[in-house]
């Protein structure tokens, strides 16, 4: 069974609250459960972290090193910020797939540069929650290969 780790980054713990415009009206617990239900049915081990604290995040990453088979990311505005996250993330040797609910393209200009991308094997963006799945099922693929 292959051990995926979602990582979700600042204020994603207040989706269903903030911003209903851009991100919708679910909340993170809705979201886990779908991934949850999608894992069950693809054989698959989830774990789930979410914090508004840039070193919990390394923390996480650094750990998902040993402990995981890929990582989704979905880093919130450290997305466009934090080099260290970019370095701990570029340390790993399994798969990553940074994902972003909203298209960052159609937001403000300082939305448009991604830390990320470069250490990652794809992005999702602009798809909602749907992008959690999506994220899983281009996971999954991925790690037959």
């Amino acid at each position: 069974m292959k051990k995926i780790i979602i990582l979700n980054g600042p204020n994603l713990n207040l989706l269903g609250e903030r911003e209903k415009s851009q991100y919708g009206s679910f909340t993170l617990k809705e979201i886990e459960k779908t991934c949850v239900e999608f894992a069950i049915k693809n054989d698959l081990k989830l774990t789930f972290f979410q914090s508004n604290i840039e070193g919990e995040i390394i923390e996480k990453i650094q750990t998902a090193r040993n402990n995981d088979d890929g990582l989704i990311i979905n880093a919130g505005g450290y997305t466009h910020t934090s080099v260290a996250i970019h370095d701990a993330l570029k340390i790993l040797k399994i798969p990553i797939i940074e994902l972003h609910i909203t298209n960052i393209y159609n937001r403000e200009v300082f939305r448009h540069k991604s830390l990320i991308s470069k250490v990652a094997k794809g992005v999702i963006c602009g798809f909602g929650a749907n992008g959690y799945i999506m994220a899983l099922s281009a996971m999954k693929e991925y790690l037959k290969t």
